[in-house]
């Protein structure tokens, strides 16, 4: 995902309901002098006198456009076909047919069926190629992700025909199957990192991920768990209200989690109501420079109430409120009509200058040039901006992100040049999913669980040298010897780890990649009191 959609999913993170009509209170005035009069006689002309033909829609979407991006970087315009995109992930489902699946070679691959989701109902398999969609072949013809998406989903209760080819059988197979709503989880790991420590990772805020996060926390008690880590890097956000309703199990009675408050909107404050399942055990939350939005509420409310330790780096520093605005067409704004701010009164909103949205965008670029991503003492912030936390008044800062408690510099040595190099041409991608086709019944008969493939499976060298040797096609080389060997480890350590995840999910993936995640082994040191 390219930096640029990272920001914007960032951007549209945080929305908040109020108890009043978005329309209340806005009076239209189109007397000769206002400005909105100008504004719409300008388009009227334009649309009527124009030497060529205009686009009228795409004529007022663009004057929305314009008038969004001298605000903040964070008030945008979607389209509907937008709008849709972007809230499918937070609302917590969608219709379709129910597979996990990628692209090899113009192929469509089930990496999993949604477990008694419509596909695996009547047969569908990992590894199945599905290439018919209602007789139109999708394989091989250059079609396009989002057009492969497009013809399979539809609404619930609808069916689709999918031709099939499954290596073990010769002929194609054809499947019937009706379409349903597919949940969308947003929770990506739970598990027991270390006896009496549980791990809970989840990608956003949406509207099913507090259920999630309390599910699994009762799975993890069950099975001993005393401690937790609440991983919420390269988290981007979601909803506030599944931000607050997390950060309840944490917190106590009446402590303040976050309030609301902007130049027409009056102040709205956000409590804990004393009933959440773990307000008493040590807690670490984990966050780096891609955590923001909603992920920030929940750690800024922790680290203010002494509640917990931040580990990791300075977050992204979004503290900035949308409100959700649908028009008639399906389309939607989101404008920023408030600020948030953690219980010490901290807004975490770092600075931005008003239409300037590529120095914003600029700004993890600026961070490592800087040295604040490798160097805490790189960091400088405000006295003006300095907090005390409520219980043990320790110093808190605001006004750019949340500062963790315990740094964790980046390693810039273990992501090298041509490791990079190798993700960016999707090679290790292409890799890893070729392996899982031609291998994926050995693996589950060699490795019935997944314990079994932790302990003992090693990256074939042949895997390695495939990806070698594409790589020289691709021009891609290594700049010497040295900064092979330093890419080697890590690589293997991601092979296996996507290997898992297509085998079986995304935890398994991250119980392989915590292990040599800085971030996420300073925070074991913390949890366990060994710093």
């Amino acid at each position: 995902m390219s930096k640029k959609i990272v920001l914007f999913l960032i951007g549209i993170a945080v929305s908040v309901s109020f108890s009043y009509p978005v329309h209340a209170q806005l009076r239209l005035n189109l007397g000769a002098d206002s400005p909105l009069r100008k504004l719409q006689l300008a388009e009227m002309y334009i649309n009527a006198q124009y030497v060529d033909t205009v686009n009228e829609a795409k004529l007022v979407e663009d004057a929305i456009r314009g008038m969004l991006e001298k605000l903040d970087p964070h008030s945008t315009y979607a389209t509907p076909k937008e709008v849709k995109a972007l809230t499918e992930p937070l609302q917590g489902n969608f219709d379709g047919i129910g597979v996990q699946f990628n692209m090899v070679e113009d192929t469509l691959i089930v990496i999993q069926p949604v477990v008694k989701g419509p596909s695996e109902k009547v047969g569908i398999l990992p590894g199945d190629r599905i290439v018919m969609v209602n007789d139109t072949s999708i394989a091989g013809v250059k079609m396009s992700r989002e057009e492969i998406m497009r013809r399979l989903r539809g609404p619930r209760g609808t069916k689709v025909k999918l031709g099939v080819k499954r290596r073990t059988v010769p002929e194609m197979m054809n499947f019937i199957v009706t379409r349903d709503k597919i949940p969308v989880k947003t929770l990506d790991a739970a598990y027991m990192i270390r006896p009496g420590i549980g791990y809970i990772h989840f990608s956003s805020f949406g509207s099913t991920t507090h259920n999630e996060v309390v599910e699994a926390m009762k799975k993890l008690k069950d099975q001993g768990m005393e401690r937790l880590i609440l991983d919420v890097q390269d988290n981007g956000g979601g909803y506030l209200q599944a931000a607050v309703a997390i950060a309840n199990e944490f917190l106590s009675d009446g402590d303040l989690i976050v309030y609301t408050e902007g130049r027409s909107v009056r102040r709205q404050e956000f409590r804990a109501r004393g009933n959440g399942m773990m307000s008493t055990g040590k807690l670490v939350v984990l966050v780096n420079e891609l955590t923001a939005s909603a992920a920030e509420i929940l750690s800024g409310a922790i680290q203010d109430h002494d509640r917990g330790m931040i580990v990791g780096r300075r977050s992204f520093g979004k503290g900035l409120v949308q409100r959700p605005i649908d028009l008639p067409d399906g389309s939607m704004i989101r404008l920023t009509i408030a600020h948030y701010f953690t219980p010490t009164g901290r807004c975490i909103q770092k600075p931005y200058k008003k239409g300037d949205l590529k120095e914003y965008e600029m700004d993890f670029e600026n961070r490592l040039k800087h040295g604040e991503l490798t160097n805490r003492d790189s960091i400088h912030f405000d006295d003006s901006l300095k907090y005390q936390t409520l219980r043990e008044h320790r110093t808190v800062y605001g006004g750019g992100g949340v500062m963790p408690d315990v740094f964790v510099p980046l390693d810039t040595l273990q992501y090298t040049r041509f490791h990079r190099q190798l993700a960016t041409k999707n090679i290790i991608i292409t890799a890893t999913l070729r392996y899982v086709d031609d291998h994926r019944q050995q693996l589950k008969t060699k490795y019935p669980t997944f314990e079994k493939y932790h302990a003992e499976f090693e990256v074939p060298q042949s895997m390695i040298d495939g990806i070698l040797t594409e790589a020289e096609k691709q021009k891609i080389k290594a700049k010497d010897d040295e900064e092979l060997a330093r890419t080697l480890p890590y690589l293997k350590r991601q092979l296996k780890a996507l290997i898992a995840r297509d085998i079986w999910d995304m935890s398994e993936y991250h119980q392989i990649m915590n292990e040599v995640s800085d971030i996420v082994q300073k925070g074991l040191e913390v949890i366990s009191g060994e710093i």
